[in-house]
């Protein structure tokens, strides 16, 4: 049997034909990469299947391909469309609150197949969000490429003049630096495409380990990217530029990337127009996506096109600059030997490049480079020896080294003659497929997949429920109403097919003595001490503790807390666990979140954080949470989350209205659960405690279901 591999690419427009490569920030190179991936790994004859899962789109402001549930690749790979979040196409920082959802969606899809894939692997921050938590829950090992890191980005954000404010409003930065903290905690491979990606990006997170990195550079495809041939013309690229160019013949400087401020398209023009020898010499290429209106692209796109259009205009580079409104996928290659066969250059001036894989398809193609002296092309250049980096931020340098890069014919020769074959050598698919499948092999036998269910557990199928009501016993019972009460113990006795479950932070003997209280029937799951403990009704679960227990070291979390005396300060004995921390804030303080975060994290600790009612945090294993407990239990009996409702109204709670199950909050609640009104499962309520709950329970259809 060969291998099933299953690769996760969320975010973008995403199809096995015709990418509209620079339409948006979020369809670019990484698209390109994952769609060649997965056709190389398809013909492998080791590999019996390839699916990329990806976000299902209906919108009418992008092609119906993108609503297809499947869309055929070959016989051997397919793309596969789930829906999640809204039906409408949404730019990535949007898509924070909706991944959960995808991730309970491919639980149950893998759960229901005969066959569940050999690895997941994830692309990009919020790929991994899932990634981390499938491996989580169905021991899947878990593969990452993270191909731009948030920590980087911030970093060269900040030296651009950006703000922290208006870097956490506009990439919400602290989520996707969050979750890549967790892709790493959870991955057995890390897939790298250049050593600086390994040694100085990857090496700022605290969860990296390097021992599971490998540097695996991307593939060229040698069909479609190749040096000019002899008696070929590029008629169709001739055509594109000639309504721009004067002199259509002149050694063009070639740069072709998404409209992003980050690839410092702007900076390219100004150097252009104020040198006199580059203006007099040569032409300047802009193929920066293609666009119908530029008034219907994001902020961000549209500014850099208009920086560009005012550009030209101030230094008069009508007739020598070209930036084409429309171009097919299938002419780029042609663009890049085009551009050869002038004896141009190929720019690359972005601020910052995690890899560039256009400058392997320039290099190929017998253009020499001019790239940015940060990120991937370091070590392109390094192997290449095809080209100079440069201090992009340095305008006078990006003038001299692109004055110089075209001026000495014999080096552009020797720099072109190097590219062609360097590619040919180091940068295959081929090569890189059985490098990546040796490094996924192996990390799948190091690390042996962690089975849901096994021996020890309480979850007998015979006391399966068909519906879990789950109820949070801190929250919204504080001072019950007896009428209300006494109807939803009426309502839940009236259904033998409901069983209700207990949340809550006490221990189980405290949770059963409040519990006694309320007067309900006795619960089925107790999921107490914030998570960190799990009983079917009288019988402990011992599997959730080994569980959520690897790699947590109490004493070493407690002494790290210590640190951040007097902020937080330890509560009694009684109200701590085996496996749960707890502390009260000197002062209610959001802030305090990422600060005992990156405590843990620089101790190296697999623990995690928890807020909650704005005073109080609880510090457990890394994977521990009501919601895991509350997957877990599902797993375990089998049962579909959209047969469980929960209730929540405390601040810190809202991560368990979440994914798919059905939620109801009442109007009592914490105004941090306000945003969660966005999602269409949870029903929102115009009364109190146990009467919002009763709502719930009617708008929801529960208990007739």
């Amino acid at each position: 049997m060969g291998l099933y591999v299953l690769h996760l690419h969320l975010h973008g427009l995403f199809r096995g034909h015709d990418l509209e490569l620079g339409r948006d920030p979020d369809t670019g190179g990484q698209t390109t990469y994952v769609l060649q991936l997965v056709r190389a790994l398809a013909v492998r004859p080791e590999v019996e299947l390839v699916e990329v899962v990806t976000r299902q789109i209906h919108d009418r402001r992008v092609a119906a391909d993108y609503a297809q549930a499947e869309e055929s690749l070959g016989p051997h790979a397919r793309i596969v469309r789930l829906p999640f979040g809204p039906r409408r196409y949404l730019r990535k920082e949007l898509l924070w609150p909706h991944l959960d959802e995808l991730a309970d969606a491919l639980v149950e899809r893998l759960r229901a197949q005969e066959r569940r894939p050999d690895w997941i692997h994830a692309h990009y921050a919020d790929a991994g969000h899932v990634g981390a938590l499938l491996q989580r829950r169905l021991g899947l090992p878990l593969v990452f490429t993270g191909h731009s890191l948030g920590r980087e980005k911030r970093r060269r954000l900040i030296h651009a003049g950006l703000d922290s404010t208006q870097i956490e409003a506009q990439y919400a930065m602290a989520r996707r630096i969050d979750a890549e903290e967790m892709t790493l905690a959870h991955s057995q491979l890390v897939v790298t495409s250049t050593p600086q990606e390994r040694d100085q990006q990857y090496s700022r997170y605290g969860r990296f380990l390097p021992e599971r990195a490998r540097v695996i550079p991307p593939g060229v495809n040698s069909r479609l990217f190749h040096p000019p041939l002899q008696g070929e013309a590029e008629r169709g690229i001739e055509a594109l530029m000639q309504p721009f160019l004067r002199q259509p013949a002149k050694p063009p400087l070639l740069a072709i990337c998404r409209p992003d401020p980050r690839k410092n398209i702007p900076a390219l023009v100004e150097v252009f127009g104020r040198s006199e020898l580059l203006r007099s010499n040569h032409n300047l290429v802009l193929v920066l996506g293609s666009r119908d209106d530029p008034r219907q692209l994001e902020k961000q796109q549209r500014d850099v096109l208009q920086q560009v259009f005012e550009l030209v205009d101030r230094h008069d580079l009508y007739g020598r600059v070209a930036y084409p409104k429309q171009h097919q996928r299938s002419q780029i290659p042609e663009i890049y030997r085009w551009a050869s066969r002038l004896g141009g250059v190929f720019v690359n001036p972005a601020l910052t490049e995690p890899f560039g894989l256009t400058l392997l398809e320039a290099a190929a193609s017998g253009l020499p480079l001019v790239a940015t002296d940060d990120g991937g092309p370091r070590d392109i250049l390094a192997t290449t020896a095809s080209g100079q980096l440069v201090d992009v931020s340095d305008l006078d340098a990006l003038q001299q080294a692109l004055e110089e890069s075209l001026r000495d014919r014999e080096r552009w020769r020797r720099w072109s003659h190097n590219g062609i074959e360097a590619v040919s050598r180091s940068f295959s698919w081929d090569a890189h497929i059985t490098q990546y499948l040796a490094a996924a092999t192996a990390a799948l036998r190091a690390a042996p997949p962690v089975r849901p269910i096994g021996p020890g557990h309480p979850f007998d199928p015979a006391r399966r429920p068909q519906r879990l009501l789950v109820l949070d016993l801190d929250g919204s019972f504080g001072a019950p109403d007896p009428l209300s009460m006494a109807e939803l113990r009426r309502q839940i006795q009236s259904d033998p097919e409901l069983a209700l479950a207990i949340t809550t932070g006490r221990g189980i003997q405290s949770a059963r003595l409040r519990y006694s209280e309320l007067h309900l029937p006795d619960p089925l799951l107790w999921i107490t001490q914030a998570g960190s403990e799990l009983h079917v009704g009288d019988h402990p679960d011992p599997q959730w503790q080994r569980r959520i227990g690897r790699g947590w070291d109490r004493e070493a979390v407690a002494a790290a807390m210590a640190e951040l005396e007097p902020r937080v300060q330890r509560q009694p004995e009684d109200d701590q666990g085996p496996f749960k921390l707890s502390y009260t804030l000197a002062e209610p303080d959001q802030g305090i979140l990422p600060v005992v975060r990156q405590t843990l994290r620089s101790h190296g600790l697999l623990a995690r954080p928890h807020l909650f009612q704005h005073w109080y945090l609880d510090v457990l294993p890394l994977t521990a949470s009501k919601v895991e407990a509350l997957r877990y239990a599902a797993l375990n009996w089998n049962l579909e989350l959209g047969s469980i409702l929960v209730e929540a109204s405390r601040q810190g709670d809202g991560e368990l209205l979440q994914g798919l199950p059905l939620g109801v909050v009442p109007n009592d609640h914490d105004a941090d659960l306000e945003p969660l009104r966005q999602h269409r499962r949870v029903f929102f309520s115009s009364r109190p405690q146990a009467w919002g709950l009763l709502d719930g329970l009617r708008h929801h259809r529960f208990l007739s279901r």
